[in-house]
């Protein structure tokens, strides 16, 4: 249970997402949790940007749970990946996979990984996005085929797991926060956490 002004007392953080890589990372702060995939439409708006299209679905996924959970704390979170001037999400299959890498190699990819903390009961919200950039490395099709086929990386945007094998695939990696570009801004969200009442750690 956490403490909040005025002696009032929160039972609840949930976190809005089904995604397994951002449950590892919030299980970096220490904080009881619980887990709740949104329901809400992901496509991105027409001529929406990379950032602004990720911090609105990450609002948009935060505000999806609230009515379930009108008294808790709600983490919503969304990312997408920049590169050549286009706008990648995840590739949902190998062949996709593999074109996403072989455009990117020998380029610098900008990740925008959007960030919000809802206060359900009174509506009251923070969000802000937090980029991170990678160069990938020139990589021959059949090193990039490797790849994909041994972490399978399907339902990552950009097509890697940083954390995993994929880090063989960068020549530098550029950014404030490291945990960003696997897809939850921790040190952005301590600061939330902490305004909110919640102490870290």
């Amino acid at each position: 249970m956490n403490s909040r002004p005025g002696g009032e007392h929160r039972t609840e953080l949930v976190l809005a997402s089904s995604s397994p890589y951002r449950r590892a990372l919030l299980d970096r702060l220490a904080l009881s949790y619980a887990v709740v995939p949104p329901s809400c439409d992901e496509t991105r708006l027409s001529e929406e940007s990379a950032a602004a299209c990720a911090l609105r679905l990450a609002r948009m996924k935060a505000s999806a749970v609230a009515n379930s959970h009108p008294d808790a704390l709600i983490i919503g979170s969304d990312q997408l990946a920049e590169s050549n001037g286009g706008i990648l999400g995840k590739p949902g299959d190998e062949a996709t996979a593999v074109k996403q890498l072989s455009q990117m190699a020998g380029t610098v990819v900008t990740f925008h990984t959007g960030i919000c903390l809802l206060d359900a009961a009174s509506g009251r919200y923070e969000v802000e996005v937090v980029p991170y950039s990678v160069k990938i490395r020139a990589l021959p099709h059949d090193a990039i085929l490797r790849y994909v086929r041994k972490e399978c990386p399907l339902d990552c945007a950009g097509s890697f797991k940083a954390e995993g094998l994929g880090i063989s695939l960068f020549e530098w990696m550029r950014g404030d926060d490291p945990t960003a570009l696997i897809g939850l801004p921790l040190i952005a969200l301590t600061r939330m956490l902490e305004r909110a009442g919640v102490s870290v750690p």
